[in-house]
């Protein structure tokens, strides 16, 4: 179907001052992902997954600028024993980043997958996200795979002793990055992935997760503190038999962030949790929008998203659940609240269940509340102060979502950035 003139105009426009990188053996998906773009054009506000937010800040010629927060507080996982990996403003630090190297990891810059000899990553890169277009377009996407000019390619053989750590910095204030990354989980191996930073006045990311049988990925990432930067994040990820993907997400202020995750469950007894909990103060919107495939018989996925809400600010759920006939016995689960603290600000919406298997425990559940007076007259009777006995009330309605980090030392680390942002809203 031919593109109508608005969107066919938005996307030459945005294309116009953009070269295709020559980054490695990846110009044939380049080119492909390109030739998509074109083909889908990129979102207008009445695409059925876009009404709820508007993709123009994110699809316009030049990234609006964001000034640069210095918040003088430690990086998120700056204390843990990882091995980091640093890009400012979208390109490689090797100053700032720790040796590429790992006991049972194997890690490339994107730019390294060199045509002399065969990498596994010419493969996947471009794959998932190709296969990841249907049933709903994903224009922002293609966009990134064809124009992402920095990423790294990570293999996992093994289990290594410490996380990977992917830290994005933000310098110049009009920053407009695309970074992607491919990532393969051999059998039976296992690794955490944590990301943090804010990485860009705007920042386009896409990482394509291919998880082999046995194989186990942990992945929490903190997106960043400094409120003017806009972002759209793209996950697609594809399970083998008995693979284990969990994935968390923290945001926190942002003028605009929109999260995409993709996952199929393509063997049988696979399991897949997608999480993610956000705070949000005044000019803050921000969007989930997950789509969970059911392909292999006997597996597991769970949404879990919490969103506390305040002075105006918006929150957006998009989720699916795909079941399809050869995936019997499976168990799905998903919940969407939000937590609003002011009568300005809201929360849009729209849970999905698809079935074809007769055999099915699936159920999706979605509430918009404010605080429980009763469990705070409670509180207040027993001399906790009014905003202290708020911000209790507040971290036990996100803990559903944080509780979906394995690792209790992830798990403490986002309680305490949670704590501290409630603190700072209610001192001002």
């Amino acid at each position: 179907m031919a593109l109508d003139d608005r969107k066919r105009t938005a996307t030459e426009e945005r294309l116009a001052a953009m070269v295709l990188p020559e980054v490695g053996c990846t110009k044939e998906a380049r080119e492909k992902a390109l030739a998509r773009l074109q083909a889908m054009g990129l979102p207008q506000r009445r695409d059925e997954y876009w009404k709820y937010t508007r993709p123009d800040t994110l699809t316009q010629p030049a990234a609006p600028a964001a000034a640069v927060f210095k918040s003088g507080e430690a990086p998120v996982f700056g204390a843990m024993d990882c091995l980091r990996i640093v890009f400012v403003d979208g390109l490689y630090s090797p100053e700032l980043s720790d040796p590429l190297e790992l006991e049972g990891v194997e890690i490339d810059r994107l730019e390294d997958i060199c045509c002399t000899k065969e990498h596994w990553a010419e493969d996947l890169y471009g794959e998932l996200e190709a296969a990841g277009q249907t049933p709903v377009e994903r224009p922002l996407a293609a966009l990134n795979t064809a124009y992402a000019g920095d990423g790294v390619a990570i293999r996992v053989t093994g289990k290594p002793s410490r996380p990977i750590n992917l830290v994005y910095t933000h310098e110049a204030e009009d920053s407009d990055v695309f970074l992607h990354h491919v990532l393969r989980i051999e059998p039976g191996a296992e690794a955490t992935i944590l990301e943090n930073g804010p990485a860009a006045a705007r920042f386009n990311k896409c990482i394509e997760i291919d998880i082999a049988e046995g194989g186990t990925l942990h992945h929490v990432r903190a997106q960043g503190r400094d409120h003017e930067r806009r972002a759209v994040t793209h996950l697609f990820a594809r399970l083998g038999a008995d693979a284990v993907f969990k994935s968390f997400t923290l945001t926190v202020n942002g003028v605009l962030t929109r999260n995409e995750a993709v996952v199929e469950l393509n063997g049988d007894n696979g399991v897949v949790h997608i999480a993610g909990a956000c705070v949000g103060n005044g000019d803050f919107h921000h969007d989930d929008t997950v789509f969970i495939t059911h392909n292999g018989a006997n597996c597991e996925s769970r949404q879990v998203f919490k969103k506390v809400l305040c002075n105006g600010a918006t929150g957006v759920f998009q989720g699916k659940i795909l079941v399809n006939q050869t995936a019997q016995k499976t168990d799905g689960y998903q919940i969407s609240q939000s937590l609003l603290l002011d009568e300005d600000s809201q929360f849009y919406a729209k849970p999905e269940l698809e079935i074809y298997a007769d055999d099915v425990a699936c159920s999706h559940g979605s509430t918009s509340g404010a605080i429980d007076e009763e469990a705070l007259f409670y509180l207040r009777a027993r001399g906790v102060p009014q905003g202290p006995a708020t911000d209790l009330l507040t971290l036990a309605f996100l803990a559903e979502a944080v509780e979906e980090i394995e690792d209790e030392t992830l798990a403490e680390e986002i309680r305490g950035r949670l704590e501290g942002w409630l603190v700072r809203r209610r001192n001002g």
